[in-house]
């Protein structure tokens, strides 16, 4: 089992692009302060850093 990372929305999608929204969406981010936890793979990562201006992260034990 790899490490777990928490994400949390703090700032609003309103004005983003598309595809910044619909990355959101999929990380399973709704509304503000929304936290979810997921497995640390190269693919959320990197959905992590396209939305890195709109989301705290830090890593669970």
């Amino acid at each position: 089992m790899g490490k777990k990372i928490s994400i949390k929305l703090i700032r609003s999608t309103i004005g983003q692009r598309v595809h910044v929204c619909k990355t959101v969406r999929s990380l399973g981010l709704g509304k503000l302060n929304s936290v979810v936890e997921k497995e640390a793979n190269p693919a959320i990562l990197g959905m992590v850093r396209t939305v890195s201006h709109l989301v705290e992260v830090k890593e669970l034990n």
